[in-house]
């Protein structure tokens, strides 16, 4: 029971979320990808693992209602990794970082502004605080606090005009939507619950994160994000596993230096950042050994984005974990 709930790897919320940050922008929400619902390891063993990400959106909303003359498309697709060790049976360090191979938007004239690079650095403690294995039930909770190091890029320019005549070329800044990172350091609070049933494969789960976030060095500070996800998962033929969950997200409104006109200078309507929605995401799994392979989809249930911008519509996410141990453990 134990080594399947480890493998379970749900919740992409990768570090520049389709959740809007500013006009034309996909900003960011949690920085964590593939590893949102993470109890422990063991004593001694270690976990690699990869996920690739697909985000497309044709969908842009004003509050929740359609914009129609907004954007054309917003797809990216990101890889990321873990590394992951458990130092003691209750302590459980990981590595995290993310490279995208493209983030790109569309305008409605076909006009397209791309950008690809490193993300984010993750640096992820978990401490697991309690544990009970009783005759029918297993029990666990888990806390984490984490730090976000921006590694990438997060302000370029794109040509917007080029003079026939003369051959000079005019620059603008690239919205936030396509930056690998917000180029800001976030501190990570996450909260995990878990209840399994061994004897009927069955378990339920449920996490808490809080990401603060910080100002980057354009007097940006993208909205603080806090979600919650409420989680059921069975296991068949000791293998298979389904798991279903309903989360709920919140992105706070971005702040700025108020001497600085952010959409003039960086392309970037604060007025259309944050908003909340609400995810239904199943997850299916297979254990071969060592290794978990798994696929998941985000569907959403409802979305509300203050102003106008890019709202979630596509996302899907296939991914590989492996695990040993270090050090055999004793016995």
């Amino acid at each position: 029971m134990k080594k399947f709930f480890l493998v379970v790897i749900l919740t992409i919320i990768i570090s520049n979320n389709t959740y809007s940050q500013g006009c034309c922008s996909g900003g960011s929400g949690s920085p964590i990808a593939g590893g949102t619902s993470q109890g422990v390891l063991l004593d001694r063993q270690a976990e690699i693992g990869f996920n690739w990400q697909s985000i497309n959106s044709n969908k842009f909303l004003t509050g929740d209602k359609p914009a129609m003359d907004f954007l054309k498309n917003y797809n990216s697709n990101y890889l990321y990794s873990r590394f992951a060790y458990g130092i003691s049976k209750n302590f459980t360090m990981s590595l995290e970082s993310g490279y995208y191979f493209n983030k790109t938007q569309i305008g409605l004239g076909n006009e397209k502004i791309n950008s690809s690079g490193i993300a984010d650095l993750i640096i992820f403690p978990r401490y697991d605080v309690y544990n009970s294995t009783r005759e029918k039930t297993r029990t666990e909770i888990t806390l984490g606090m984490g730090m976000k190091i921006p590694m990438g890029k997060y302000l370029d320019s794109f040509v917007t005009f080029t003079n026939p005549a003369t051959g000079k070329k005019y620059y603008a800044a690239m919205p936030p939507a396509v930056m690998p990172t917000t180029g800001s350091n976030d501190m990570i609070l996450y909260g995990f619950l878990y209840r399994g049933y061994p004897q009927k494969d069955f378990r339920i789960f449920a996490n808490l994160l809080y990401i603060h976030k910080g100002w980057n060095a354009l007097g940006q500070k993208f909205g603080d994000y806090a979600g919650i996800g409420l989680f059921a998962g069975k296991t068949f033929f000791r293998k298979i596993g389904v798991t279903l969950q309903v989360r709920g997200e919140w992105v706070d409104v971005m702040q700025h230096d108020k001497n600085i006109d952010m959409l003039a200078v960086y392309n970037l309507d604060v007025n259309s950042t944050g908003g909340k929605k609400i995810i239904f995401a199943p997850q299916l799994n297979y254990s071969l050994g060592p290794f978990s392979f798994y696929a998941l989809t985000e569907l959403p249930l409802y979305q509300y984005i203050n102003g106008t911008a890019i709202a979630s519509q596509y996302l899907f996410t296939l991914g590989i974990t492996y695990r040993f141990f270090v050090i055999k453990p004793n016995g």
